[in-house]
């Protein structure tokens, strides 16, 4: 009886992990839109956040000095960043290409990093971690990995923010279509400001949304680079970023 139970038990253990590697069927209309993507990974093959998030109150350093914009630069496009008390404000301009306003400071490695954005005008947006970049047809072109925010009214449906997307770098490394990725999804808030988290040590990147487990992704092809906050190439859009941080490790 005992190895009976024992066997129901592995049984059950197994199936609940190939369930938690499928992809939802809210998500399945992503599948043909994505499949030719090269980085785009096999669900099975997808690994799962479970921790918990990192404290974020102690030992950090402020990236934004509440006065101006010392030690940012923007990058590959003329989308605009304001210093506005507490907040940095990016405003999407139309015809502009997506804009990257970046950390001078290029060799972040191990960290964790926090910040929280708010969209007045919906649009897309993410965090460069590691980024890097190199010479474009006009503008310089920002690449690498970025964890991707995205408004709830973009029209999308995707809900993925929290995701690791490879910008200019081949798509979606990290797209939060499992049924796993459920809780993460239903995250964002509306109206609201919204926390990414993200730690990195060596080959390993992990992110969180407003606490919630999201991204868990392993490449070994960035070892170093920037932050940038990000305004996608769009009609409009005004997002607000405030609270960033990083605790180097």
């Amino acid at each position: 009886m005992k190895n009976l139970f024992f066997t129901i038990a592995v049984v059950a253990l197994f199936a609940s992990a190939a369930q938690a590697n499928t992809i939802s069927e809210s998500q399945q209309k992503f599948i043909k839109q994505y499949e030719k993507q090269k980085v785009v990974p096999k669900p099975e093959a997808m690994l799962l956040n479970t921790d918990p998030e990192p404290e974020l109150c102690c030992g950090f350093t402020p990236l934004y000095n509440g006065k101006d914009l010392t030690g940012w630069t923007p990058l590959g496009g003329h989308c605009t960043f304001e210093a506005k008390g507490d907040v940095i404000v990016g405003t999407c301009v139309k015809g502009s290409p997506s804009t990257y306003l970046s950390t001078d400071k290029a060799d972040y490695k191990d960290f964790v990093f926090t910040a929280e954005l708010k969209w007045e005008i919906n649009g897309n947006s993410g965090v460069m971690i590691r980024g890097q970049q190199k010479p474009g047809k006009k503008e310089v072109t920002v690449y690498g990995p970025q964890a991707e925010m995205e408004g709830i009214d973009t029209g999308r449906g995707r809900y993925w923010s929290g995701g690791i997307y490879g910008q200019a770098a081949g798509g979606w490394y990290y797209p939060l279509w499992l049924e796993s990725h459920k809780e993460v999804r239903a995250a964002l808030k509306d109206n609201d400001y919204n926390r990414i988290t993200v730690k990195v040590v060596g080959d390993t990147y992990k992110t969180w949304l407003n606490g919630i487990p999201a991204a868990h992704w392993k490449n070994s092809d960035y070892a170093q680079g920037f932050f940038s906050l990000q305004v996608h190439a769009g009609k409009e859009g005004k997002i607000l970023f405030r609270n960033i941080k990083v605790k180097e490790l």
